[in-house]
């Protein structure tokens, strides 16, 4: 079954927390602090591979979770890190973040990865906090969360050439007879239903990938038909052939010429300025040669008229695409531009508040915020010293004046993730 879009799931593994811990031997006075750091929680990677060519193994939302860290050891062991988890994917795979539908990555290329979750690093051991204002330290850091996010899987198939039109003018009939690709052909609207590839090779020993993608119909870039479903395939195409039905459908090829167009324009991406051959088909048919001259009345572009029965202007249509592909760059897919150039670029980090404060009700309050929840989870307050560490940062980032300021009275109540404290003025 071919299927090129998924959502799924993936999850990084925790940082293993440090250890609290002091050395105790015999003849060893005062050993001092010897608790070792956790492990570096698991990440989560794709990777493109050639040997899977459809996202069935992700048709149902699945979870994607590498293990947590171990936690840190006395004598100043370290935690064992997790191992990483490589998931395959299909050659093609674009990668989108769904919160947002941010672009992450385009795995094109055989073997290339993409780390889509980061595992946590380890906590701190007790040792690390050692000084000489605080030889025996009570405290000791947990190992940072992972990351979890739901992503889009989009399966865009690597093709030089697209091959569009409506249903029944003759796409997979042309794939079959440049290529050894072996399509469905029918003759009933629809007969393709999934994208087909074909290697071509030209006589002058060039070569192109050439895709029948399942036909268009008006209204195609809003769902209609197969189209929504399979545009997204031609995002990588560089070059499009257009097929125009000249035969006895009873179609009239202007009309059809117009609507394929704007279902392009209309689902954007660039795609209606993407070079496009047009090609009028089926020219072995009756009255065929007076519904071309007709077309050619009333739209100025160059058409190439083949017939896969006696092979005319096949090997012209061939030599076009190969010249054109000569001269066309490839495009880059949505948000990917970066990756195109082979460049990275580094940016500010957007400013984000340490904390935010929202008032619940009278007498409780709520602080929230990715900063100040990550610092609380990874500070270990089962010890009077990292009860106080956590207190201190609290009072040192302004939380006390902020919770002021909003009339907080002593004794009300103060929420922070899972810690529930008094405010005390």
């Amino acid at each position: 079954m071919f299927i090129d879009r998924a959502v799924i799931e993936v999850r990084s593994g925790k940082g293993g927390d440090g250890m609290i811990a002091f050395r105790r031997e015999k003849y060893v006075a005062k050993g001092g602090p010897s608790g070792g750091n956790g492990g570096r929680g698991g990440s989560v990677y794709l990777v493109a591979r050639q040997k899977v060519n459809t996202l069935f193994n992700f048709r149902h939302s699945i979870c994607i979770q590498a293990n947590d860290g171990e936690k840190g050891g006395t004598k100043l062991k370290y935690g064992k890190y997790a191992e990483d988890v490589y998931v395959d994917v299909p050659i093609g795979t674009v990668v989108y973040l769904e919160d947002g539908n941010k672009f992450l990555g385009d795995l094109s290329e055989e073997g290339k990865t993409l780390l889509v979750a980061k595992g946590g690093r380890g906590g701190k051991g007790n040792a690390c906090f050692k000084s000489s204002t605080n030889r025996v330290p009570r405290i000791a850091e947990n190992g940072e969360p992972g990351e979890k996010k739901r992503l889009i899987l989009e399966l865009k198939l690597l093709a030089d050439v697209g091959v569009i039109g409506f249903p029944s003018v003759g796409k997979s009939t042309l794939l079959s007879v440049v290529s050894s690709a072996r399509p469905e052909i029918a003759d009933y609207p629809f007969t393709t239903i999934i994208p087909n590839l074909g290697v071509v090779n030209t006589k002058d020993g060039r070569s192109f990938v050439m895709a029948d993608l399942p036909g268009l119909i008006k209204g195609a870039h809003l769902g209609k038909g197969l189209g929504l479903q399979f545009l997204r395939h031609i995002e990588r195409c560089r070059v499009i052939v257009h097929v125009i039905d000249m035969g006895l459908s009873g179609r009239d090829p202007y009309d059809d010429y117009v609507s394929i167009n704007e279902e392009l324009k209309q689902y954007g991406f660039g795609l209606i300025n993407r070079p496009q051959i047009l090609v009028a088909s089926k020219m072995d048919e009756e009255g065929a040669i007076d519904r071309l001259n007709e077309l050619k009345k009333k739209i100025n572009v160059p058409i190439i008229p083949i017939s896969a029965l006696t092979d005319e202007g096949i090997d012209e249509l061939l030599y076009k695409c190969a010249d054109l592909l000569d001269v066309t760059p490839i495009f880059p897919l949505e948000g990917s531009e970066e990756e195109v150039l082979d460049t990275k670029v580094y940016e500010l980090e957007d400013e984000q508040k340490e904390f935010y404060i929202r008032r619940l009700d009278m007498h409780n309050f709520e602080i929230y915020g990715d900063k100040i929840i990550k610092y609380y989870k990874m500070t270990n307050i089962t010890t009077d010293e990292g009860m106080m560490k956590l207190i201190t940062h609290l009072r040192k980032i302004g939380v006390d004046d902020e919770l002021e300021k909003m009339g907080a009275q002593n004794g009300d109540n103060v929420i922070l993730d899972d810690f529930e404290f008094d405010y005390v003025n």
